[in-house]
């Protein structure tokens, strides 16, 4: 048997994006969460004897790169190196918008195609690896045709950093359809660049394997990369674990719960469920149902929050991204002074002058803030009525929850 070891965009030292990270405890363990799962990956290539490992693109994280970030990635091509295992490498788009302090530091056993393309062979196998580099920050055309025909009568894999027909979320970079691969003759296509896992075909195989470390919500879940074993010519594939820090999201129904006891036990019940070996977990967790207790935990927000955090921190695995509180209030037959005060409150956000007052007063504090902050804010001048719609709600609710999480 032969193993080859397959990921993509890395995207070393490239920043994780959570709320967690105001967490000293938790920035601490997630800065160095991409090397980690660099790590990982050197580790399984050595325990379990590969023949290689491809890296279909984005190595690195665009031009913000280090002496540190070389230096740690030389130490870990070395350890592949004391052992006689090659890596062979293509560009992706952020690999080529700045060169790491020299190609030649990368040691010997690195093998970095360019932007014409090009094939090698494995050593002690008749396996060929092809692979062509972006040579710009863009790629808006196909690159198949700088692949050379496969070799006869052996296993032949590409490397191909694409979009493929387009992707959600990402951009369109080296175009091309799962059909344009298939023609091409290839027994394997090791793709990057989409940063969730797929195998699109099983004949050839062509495989995208996903983000090894994902860096914020939306890329949730366990990520992995893919090896490959290969026997008589024949090819399977399995997914090995990579993610140091993995994020997720969470639901609790509190629909049945009647008391502060069974809440918090709800909230223990779902962060051991959400409790993994060997990595640490960014949750995002939502409170919904419908409940009799709705205001008396709408104005206690700030108070369970606090305890959701507590009781994850205990559990020294998992942080806490953002606890949401999407619950319903009850209905109710009786109509009391507070309701009534509420839908007094609630019909003056919608009153014309009122919400031009509140706008204002919200633009004029925006203004305090950086540019990019701002923009990231309200993007368009519609976004900025939508934010004061937001946020007027959510003030509104918590003077209601107030006024009604007493009285009740």
């Amino acid at each position: 048997m032969i193993r080859i070891l397959h990921t993509a965009d890395l995207h070393l030292d490239s920043p994780l994006k959570s709320l967690a990270l105001r967490d000293p405890y938790m920035r601490d363990s997630v800065q160095t969460a991409t090397r980690t799962a660099l790590v990982r990956l050197v580790d399984t290539a050595l325990s379990e004897n590969v023949a290689a490992l491809l890296i279909a693109g984005d190595l690195f994280d665009g031009a913000a790169r280090s002496a540190k970030t070389a230096a740690f990635l030389v130490t870990q091509f070395d350890r592949l190196a004391a052992a006689d295992i090659p890596v062979f490498y293509i560009k992706g788009n952020h690999d080529a918008e700045n060169p790491i302090t020299g190609e030649a530091a990368l040691p010997a056993n690195v093998h970095i195609f360019d932007g014409r393309g090009g094939k090698t062979q494995l050593p002690n196998t008749d396996i060929w690896i092809h692979g062509v580099s972006f040579r710009d920050r863009h790629a808006p055309d196909s690159l198949l045709d700088k692949f050379s025909a496969p070799v006869a009568d052996a296993i032949n894999i590409g490397m191909l950093h694409t979009s493929l027909a387009g992707a959600a979320g990402h951009d369109t970079y080296a175009p091309c359809t799962v059909a344009d691969l298939q023609k091409m003759g290839f027994d394997y296509w090791a793709l990057g660049h989409i940063h969730k896992r797929r195998v699109y075909c099983d004949a050839p195989w062509i495989v995208m394997p996903g983000i090894p470390q994902g860096r914020d919500i939306g890329e949730a879940g366990p990520q992995s990369a893919t090896m490959l074993e290969i026997v008589d010519g024949a090819i399977t594939l399995r997914e090995i674990p990579t993610a140091a820090v993995i994020f997720h999201t969470a639901e609790i129904d509190v629909t049945t719960l009647t008391g502060d006891d069974q809440l918090r036990g709800a909230i223990r019940t779902a962060l051991r469920d959400n409790t993994t070996p060997d990595s640490t977990r960014i949750l995002r967790l939502r409170l919904t149902g419908q409940s009799d207790r709705y205001w008396q935990i709408l104005r206690d927000q700030s108070l369970w929050e606090e305890t959701i955090r507590t009781l994850a921190h205990e559990t020294g695995q998992i942080w806490i991204d953002k606890v949401r509180f999407d619950l319903s209030p009850p209905a109710t037959a009786t109509h009391s002074a507070t309701d009534e005060l509420a839908e007094i409150m609630q019909a003056m956000r919608g009153e014309p002058g009122i919400a031009a007052r509140l706008t204002d007063l919200l633009e004029t504090t925006l203004s305090e803030l950086p540019a990019q902050a701002r923009a990231a804010l309200v993007p368009t001048p519609d976004a900025l009525a939508t934010l004061t719609q937001e946020l007027t709600g959510q003030g509104t609710a918590q003077m209601i929850a107030l006024m009604k999480g007493a009285s009740e």
